[in-house]
């Protein structure tokens, strides 16, 4: 457990950002977590800052699939589903409980694309890239038994295949759990707010040093603690002997300031990179931020047993409905985001039309409507643009950009963090002539603790699924729960000990990062999880430490929240 993480943990954040760095991580999603573990695990003293809450972008609205990508193989990236098969696999084994199997069923429909013999020869390949061999195929009447809600006019048969799935937000939780075991210290709500320069003011380290360049290199960031209740006369100033960029979809603002900052030019050393003389060239946009919106049902009206994955109607894209902690899960669209990045994405009436409308046509039987969703959430993808007309159409490769001395990481896949991490840190290297690592890919996480004792009072399965969550601390989770705290919330599949736990210990700031991130209630009960709010007031209040004013507030801010970014648009 970190002690910056808990209640009074806040008042070590001068001391903290004071101290020489090697490596300052912006950006606290799965891209910067995974970097912020890789470099503490082998040595490197890390820091890591998000600007909002851990998670708060990309990776807590993702489709919560850790897939290989079966559809990149039709797009010809043989290369990206081989990688995210094999770390597919290494999660599975290395993250049990909190990565999970999940098997597809894809119906095979008469005067429908992809056709029964493509579709088996993409499965084939994956198979072998993931090197297992599985039956696919099945009758109408056996893919009827696996998937029966599923419409039957035309439908001849189907295939079923493996990926798996998770609770995003958690994954990032966990990695930075992983990573401040190591040494490493992750701080939310921590504003980058400008980009500092060797030789420019400011304490701490790195003043006047160029590793290898005559000046100009960046050495460090200002930065503004959003939480605290003491106003800042100026930003904190804190060095560094590199800066890396992982705020996904949120890249270029960062990428743009750093080429304005560069007001001189910049004489190429020898470990100058991309950053050289080209240097002062305006650096132009790379990024097409993507939207991907999801509905969210009731498991009891949406049942399934099998993930079901098909071609939308309308366009022929693919749309998956599955089972995930206690609800089904139906997404995604695919649309250019055009709105303000700084606030929560929102679906449109379009996406839900579109969503609905695959349900429609799946589900004929069930007639599902608008009023059997819960919540809904959209994220927005860092999507490299290459200027395709069909957003769908573009690769979901990472890349890694080192320019004026910032080293971008952006673009990829959930599933492929530990592959991001690893590159980030070959191309940091360059940087740090005096670091020797072995950057070979190590077990995602460290060997899971023993077995927990008998707990009779979890609900089956959940011991499992607890040391998924938080491995090495599993046992002190249990400890802090109170009578009945070790039951399921009714709806969810989360014990309302991990409320107390989250509230403890896992550097909750506002009652949306307890509600939808370090929980997911926000996104499994109806209005938000409102009807049980006197119950999680009486557990967190007194964890938080939180005035009643202060929790009025945080609570109001909340549904306001809610209302306009996780339920359907008027």
């Amino acid at each position: 457990m970190s002690a910056v993480w808990s209640r009074d943990g806040r008042a070590a954040v001068p001391a903290l950002l004071a101290q020489p760095w090697d490596v300052i991580v912006i950006g606290g999603g799965i891209t910067g977590a995974g970097i912020l573990l890789e470099a503490a695990r082998r040595g490197l003293k890390a820091l890591l800052l998000e600007q909002r809450d851990f998670a708060w972008g990309t990776s807590s609205r993702s489709s919560k699939l850790v897939h290989g990508g079966l559809r990149y193989l039709k797009e010809g990236q043989l290369g990206l589903t081989r990688e995210s098969v094999h770390e597919r696999e290494h999660l599975l084994q290395q993250a049990a409980g909190l990565v999970e199997p999940q098997s597809f069923a894809f119906g095979h429909y008469a005067g429908r694309k992809p056709g029964k013999l493509m579709f088996l020869l993409g499965l084939a390949m994956y198979d072998r890239l993931a090197g297992q061999r599985s039956r696919h195929y099945y009758s109408r009447a056996e893919f009827s038994a696996l998937a029966p809600n599923v419409s039957t006019q035309g439908l001849l048969g189907g295939m079923v295949y493996t990926d798996a799935k998770t609770d995003d937000a958690r994954l990032v939780l966990r990695v930075l759990q992983e990573a401040q075991a190591h040494g490493g210290v992750a701080l939310n709500y921590m504003a980058v707010q400008g980009l500092l320069r060797d030789g420019e003011s400011g304490s701490g380290h790195g003043e006047g040093q160029s590793n290898g360049q005559i000046g100009g290199k960046i050495g460090g960031v200002q930065v503004c603690d959003m939480q605290s209740d003491v106003p800042q006369a100026a930003p904190y100033a804190v060095r560094a002997r590199v800066v890396i960029s992982a705020t996904g979809a949120w890249a270029d603002g960062l990428r743009l300031q750093a080429g304005k900052a560069a007001a001189h030019p910049v004489a190429a050393g020898p470990q100058a990179g991309t950053a050289a003389m080209a240097g002062l060239a305006p650096l132009k946009p790379r990024l097409r931020p993507l939207r991907g919106s999801h509905l969210v049902l009731p498991a009891w009206r949406l049942p399934l047993a099998q993930a079901i994955s098909l071609m939308h109607p309308y366009d022929g894209r693919p749309v998956f409905a599955f089972p995930w902690e206690g609800v089904t899960l139906v997404g995604t669209t695919d649309v250019d985001h055009k709105d303000d990045m700084a606030h929560d994405a929102s679906i449109t009436r379009d996406e839900v039309a579109y969503l609905m409308a695959v349900l429609h046509d799946q589900f004929p039987q069930l007639a599902l409507s608008e009023r059997d969703v819960i919540a809904t959430y959209a994220g927005v993808r860092p999507v490299i643009d290459t200027g395709k007309a069909d957003p769908s159409k573009e690769g979901r490769d990472h890349a890694l950009w080192l320019e004026h001395g910032l080293l971008t990481v952006t673009g990829g896949k959930l599933t492929t963090f530990r592959v991001i991490a690893l590159d980030a840190l070959r191309r940091a290297a360059s940087l740090l002539p005096d670091w020797q690592a072995d950057l070979a890919p190590r077990p995602v996480f460290d060997a899971a603790p023993a077995p927990l004792a008998h707990a009779p009072q979890l609900p089956a399965g959940m011991a499992h699924k607890l040391q998924g969550r938080y491995g090495a601390l599993t046992a002190q989770v249990l400890a802090a729960a109170q009578e009945g705290e070790l039951e399921l919330i009714g709806g969810t599949e989360t014990c309302w000990v991990q409320l107390r736990w989250a509230a403890r210990c896992e550097a909750v700031q506002r009652l949306e990062d307890l509600l939808l991130r370090r929980s997911r209630i926000g996104l499994q009960l109806r209005q938000g999880g409102l009807a049980i709010m006197a119950r999680i007031r009486a557990i967190c209040q007194p964890e938080l430490g939180w005035s009643d004013q202060r929790w009025d507030a945080e609570q109001a801010a909340y549904v306001a929240l809610w209302n306009k970014h996780y339920s359907l648009p008027a």
